[in-house]
């Protein structure tokens, strides 16, 4: 980063780091730049778990928009998404 920011987007930024950089990058970002607004674009579910609010994008349109937990109870397209990307983690570990 060159400067401080009340702002940071990140769109994607996180896709092609292994799970575990991807959370000491995430840790590092909340730690440093606490009173910064930080909007993450993934695709990967695990790179948002801890989302203040996440929005669910379809088509170009919200469709969805609470916590993960939130959005897992409403059992809608962020859960089904999760659930994919779940048994997806759990088919690459048993190989």
């Amino acid at each position: 980063m060159i400067r401080r920011s009340d702002f940071y987007v990140f769109d994607d930024s996180f896709s092609a780091l292994d799970f575990i950089t991807d959370a000491k990058l995430r840790k590092a970002l909340k730690e440093t730049l606490t009173n910064s607004a930080i909007i993450i674009v993934a695709q990967r579910i695990g790179t948002i778990l801890d989302a203040d609010n996440i929005i669910v994008l379809d088509e170009g349109k919200i469709v969805e928009t609470g916590t993960h937990q939130q959005l897992i109870q409403q059992a809608g397209l962020y859960n089904s998404i999760y659930e994919k990307q779940l048994l997806e983690k759990m088919l690459e570990e048993q190989e």
